[in-house]
């Protein structure tokens, strides 16, 4: 190191000597701006289901959303801290919890799924960034175990335009029920634009692919999970024999992969382990369509996936600059 003297000042200068850590340089972002653009990401599917299911779509989003951001605000009271509902972070997940429920949905189930999503899973393991996995998806497997035969009946689109929206006129099968009993009587473009029965937001691919490449665009998120999921999904759908295409529109691949997989909280950080972990989500999905008693596995794959992150970001970490390697026989 050159030594300090008259002719040189800039390093008789303290403070030109000094070292911070990193990040030199803050991007701006924060939870609050990420989730907002993950909102504006939701919009074009939450207006999808609102125009093929109506008033009741609505009604469980604005529901299930306040019901989030109330239950929140008042666990943290309860638990006296510092309050995150301006992070926006209770609104996602109320949107999405809405987006796995049938158009028909007693909303007092839907009440009780943002209450549990909330307060069980997010706040008692310590709120933001400290649940293992996705609290809209454990509230919609809760639902599913607690209320089955209400969490199973499905709408056709613009049923509430009907004068006689009897039992026969709403019910509907959804595109998986008629891939599993055989025979697919709804066409690529019907689920593509979403004109059949489903969960309100997983019907409209379109919409969800619009939210997808705005949240790539806006670098909310990487590529990585959902081409892993949705590509894993084809291959063993075409290997079975079976639509590739259809099985990536229907259900809740498209909703998955998107939205829910790539949660920062409950996925990996490094390339190679989201793309293992997008991977698995759809091993796991696929293998519960063709050989479970239930047609859809969506939802268990990705809360089987947060399970292992942990697992996986320790075997995918990379080794820190300047450290040692081992390396066999030594």
């Amino acid at each position: 190191m050159e030594n300090p003297s008259p002719a040189n000042p800039a390093i008789n200068t303290p403070a030109m000597l000094s070292v911070s850590s990193s990040p030199h340089r803050h991007s701006g972002e924060n939870t609050a701006y990420i989730m907002q653009d993950v909102l504006i990401a939701l919009i074009p599917a939450a207006l999808m289901s609102v125009v093929y299911f109506g008033w009741r779509s609505a009604l469980l989003i604005g529901l299930c959303t306040g019901t989030c951001v109330l239950t929140e605000y008042i666990c943290r009271r309860i638990m006296k801290r510092k309050q995150t509902i301006s992070d926006f972070s209770a609104a996602v997940t109320g949107v999405l919890l809405a987006f796995n429920l049938p158009p028909t949905l007693n909303p007092i189930f839907a009440v009780l799924g943002s209450v549990f999503a909330i307060a069980v899973v997010k706040q008692m393991f310590g709120g933001i960034g400290m649940n293992f996995v996705n609290p809209a998806l454990a509230a919609r497997i809760f639902l599913l175990i607690s209320f089955p035969s209400h969490m199973s009946k499905w709408s056709l689109p613009f049923f509430y335009m009907s004068s006689n929206a009897s039992t026969d006129v709403v019910s509907t099968a959804t595109p998986l029920a008629q891939m599993s009993s055989g025979k697919l009587a709804t066409s690529t473009l019907d689920l593509f634009i979403g004109m059949h029965g489903g969960c309100l937001g997983e019907t409209c691919a379109l919409a969800l692919l619009l939210g997808g490449f705005y949240l790539l665009l806006r670098r909310v998120i990487t590529p990585h999970i959902p081409l892993a999921f949705i590509g894993t999904v084809a291959v063993i759908a075409l290997i079975a024999g079976q639509n590739p295409v259809a099985h990536v529109l229907s259900g809740g691949v498209m909703l998955g992969a998107i939205f829910m997989a790539t949660d920062y909280t409950t996925c990996p950080v490094n390339k190679t382990g989201r793309i293992i972990y997008g991977i698995g989500c759809g091993v796991i999905t696929m293998t519960i369509r063709l050989f479970g008693a239930l047609p859809e596995g969506v939802s268990y794959s990705i809360v089987l996936m947060n399970i292992l992150t942990p697992h996986i970001e320790a075997l995918t970490q990379s080794s820190p600059f300047g450290s040692e390697v081992k390396r066999s026989g030594k």
